[in-house]
C-alpha cells in the first residue's frame, strides 16, 4: 500500500532492530498490554514464522516506510473473522511524530480493511491521558464508546482507557 510517499509493507528480516527497539521500549509499555522484554531470537523467529496472513496469524503487522526510512508500524490484532473486527495499534518513531504520517498510515489501512478484509469495525484501547493518540483517533472518525477504569498499570499508577471504535 502506498500513498503520498508513505508505504505500508510486510515485516522483513532487515526490520529486526527496529522491531527490537519498539518492543523493548519501556515508554511504550504503558500504552499497550505487553510489558516484557523480547530477545532478538524471539523477534527473529516471529518475523520468520509470520505468514503475513491475518486469517492464519490472527494479526497483521505492517511497517510504515517513507523515502526508504522506517517511520513506524501499524498492527491489526485480536482479529475476529466471525464478527469482522480487529484491534488496531500504531507506533510512530519519535523523530517522525506530528508530521501526519500516523494519520496517513491509518487511512491506508482503513482502505485495505474495507476493500480486502471486508471488516466492519476497528477498535483501539487508548489511555485517556494519551492526548496525541486520542486526538489522532478522534480526527480519523473514531468515537469513544466507554471509559474503562484502572485498565493499565504503569508500575506506579493505574490509567483509565477509552474504547475507541471506528465503523468501516
Amino acid at each position: 500500500m502506498k500513498e503520498d510517499g508513505l508505504i505500508l509493507r510486510a515485516l522483513e528480516p532487515e526490520d529486526l532492530e527496529m522491531l527490537y527497539l519498539i518492543e523493548n521500549d519501556p515508554s511504550l509499555w504503558g500504552v499497550g498490554l505487553s510489558n516484557v522484554l523480547y530477545s532478538h531470537y524471539a523477534l527473529k523467529s516471529f518475523i520468520a514464522q509470520t505468514a503475513n496472513d491475518i486469517y492464519t496469524d490472527k494479526q497483521l503487522r505492517l511497517v510504515m516506510e517513507k523515502d526508504g526510512q522506517v517511520v513506524g508500524m501499524v498492527d491489526l490484532m485480536a482479529f475476529e473473522p466471525e464478527h469482522l473486527r480487529a484491534e488496531i495499534g500504531i507506533v510512530v518513531m519519535p523523530s517522525y511524530q506530528r508530521q501526519g504520517l500516523g494519520s496517513e498510515a491509518l487511512r491506508q489501512l482503513f482502505g485495505y480493511c474495507r476493500s480486502k478484509l471486508h471488516l466492519h469495525q476497528l477498535y483501539a484501547w487508548v489511555a485517556v491521558d494519551n492526548v496525541p493518540s486520542m486526538k489522532l483517533f478522534l480526527s480519523l472518525g473514531f468515537s469513544s464508546s466507554c471509559i474503562v477504569k484502572d485498565w493499565l498499570f504503569n508500575g506506579k499508577e493505574y490509567k483509565d482507557v477509552a474504547l475507541m471504535q471506528f465503523f468501516l
